[in-house]
C-alpha cells in the first residue's frame, strides 16, 4: 500500500502520524514452517542481503510491512549509511553497517488481516514480541505538531499520516495514507557523466540522469552535489566499467559538451527543489543508489506530474 503526497501536516482525531523512514521498503514473511523472506517493493528478493534480520521466531505465519533502515551516529535514519549494505550478500553483508527492520504494519497474522482497520492491525502488531534489531514504528495520534518539529530539527525526511479506519490495500496508492515530506525526491537513471576538474579531476563533475519516456531515455539534469570524496572515486570506478560510445539519451544535443556516456544500468535517488518548465531538475543533490528495476524509472512514475 502506498501513500499519496500531501502538502503539510494537519490535525485530525481520525488520523495518526509516524516518521517517514529513509530506508528500503520490504515485505517480510516469517513463522513456523516458513523460511524468513524479505521482498522489495519491486518484487525482488532482499533476503540474502540482510542476514542480520534472519533471527526472528514468531508463533504463527506472519507477514510484516516495514523498512530496512540504517542509522547514523546521531540516531537518524540514513540512506547514505544504508548504501554500504546494498549490493552485498551472505557473509559480505554483515559487519559493514548494522541495520534495523522498522515495522509499521501487519498483513497476515495466522490469517489475512488486510481487511481489518488500521487500528486493529496496529493492536496485532504491538502484541508481537519482536527482538532487536526489529523496531515497531511509533505513532502520534491526532496532532503531529511536535513530530514535525522533530523532523525539521533533526533533518528527517518527513512523516506519514494514516487514517485509523483504513484497510490495507496492497499495491494501491491510497488517499487514506498521506506522505508529507520536507523536500522532494526522484529516482532517476544514470546515463553518463561530465568529467571533473581541480579537486575532482580524478573522479567526475556531475552525473547525467534521465527518466524513461515512450520513445527512450529523457534527460532531466546533471547532479553534481551530495557526494563525498570516497563516493566520487568509487562511483567513477564503476562508471568507467560501463562506458559506451553513443548517448542513451533522446536529447543529447541539450547536454553540455564533453559528456561520457554509460550504459543505463544504475538508479540513483536525488533530492531536488522542483522541475523546471523544460523538465529539468532544479537544485538536485545526490542521495545514493537504489535497487530498483531500471526500466521502472519512468517519466510517468517519477516526473513532475507523477502520483508521488
Amino acid at each position: 500500500m502506498l501513500a499519496t503526497p500531501y502538502p503539510q501536516p494537519f490535525i485530525d482525531a481520525d488520523w495518526v502520524f509516524e516518521l517517514k523512514w529513509d530506508g528500503i521498503r520490504g515485505m517480510l514473511t516469517a513463522g513456523p514452517g516458513h523460511a524468513l523472506t524479505i521482498t522489495s517493493r519491486a518484487g525482488n528478493s532482499l533476503t540474502d542481503r540482510y542476514p542480520d534480520l534472519h533471527h526472528l521466531a514468531l508463533p504463527e505465519p506472519t507477514v510484516l510491512d516495514g523498512e530496512i533502515v540504517a542509522f547514523d551516529e546521531a540516531g537518524r535514519p540514513s540512506f547514505e549509511a544504508l548504501q554500504q549494505r546494498m549490493g552485498r550478500s551472505g557473509d559480505n553483508a554483515t559487519g559493514v553497517v548494522g541495520v534495523s527492520y522498522v515495522v509499521f504494519d501487519v498483513l497476515f497474522c495466522g490469517h489475512d488481516v488486510t481487511n481489518e482497520p488500521w487500528s486493529d492491525r496496529r493492536s496485532r502488531l504491538e502484541a508481537l514480541e519482536l527482538p532487536d534489531p526489529y523496531v515497531v514504528s511509533s505513532v502520534v495520534p491526532e496532532d503531529p505538531t511536535g513530530l514535525w518539529s522533530l523532523v525539521e530539527e533533526r533533518g528527517i525526511e518527513g512523516i506519514v499520516a494514516k487514517r485509523r479506519s483504513s484497510i490495507y490495500r496492497p499495491g494501491v496508492r491510497s488517499a487514506e495514507w498521506r506522505k508529507i515530506t520536507r523536500f522532494r525526491q526522484v529516482r532517476a537513471v544514470v546515463g553518463g557523466f561530465l568529467p571533473g576538474d581541480r579537486s575532482r579531476s580524478d573522479s567526475f563533475g556531475s552525473l547525467l540522469v534521465g527518466l524513461w519516456a515512450d520513445d527512450g531515455l529523457r534527460w532531466i539534469g546533471a547532479v553534481g552535489t551530495g557526494f563525498n570524496q570516497q563516493q566520487l572515486r568509487a562511483i567513477r570506478a564503476a562508471l568507467d566499467e560501463m562506458t559506451i560510445d553513443d548517448s542513451p539519451f533522446l536529447d543529447a544535443a541539450a547536454i553540455p559538451r564533453g559528456a561520457v556516456w554509460v550504459a543505463p544500468q544504475l538508479v540513483t535517488m536525488i533530492q531536488y527543489k522542483e522541475f523546471t518548465s523544460a523538465g529539468r531538475l532544479r537544485a538536485p543533490s545526490f542521495k545514493g543508489f537504489t535497487d530498483d528495476d531500471v526500466r521502472a524509472i519512468t517519466w510517468e512514475q517519477e516526473g513532475p506530474n507523477a502520483p508521488g
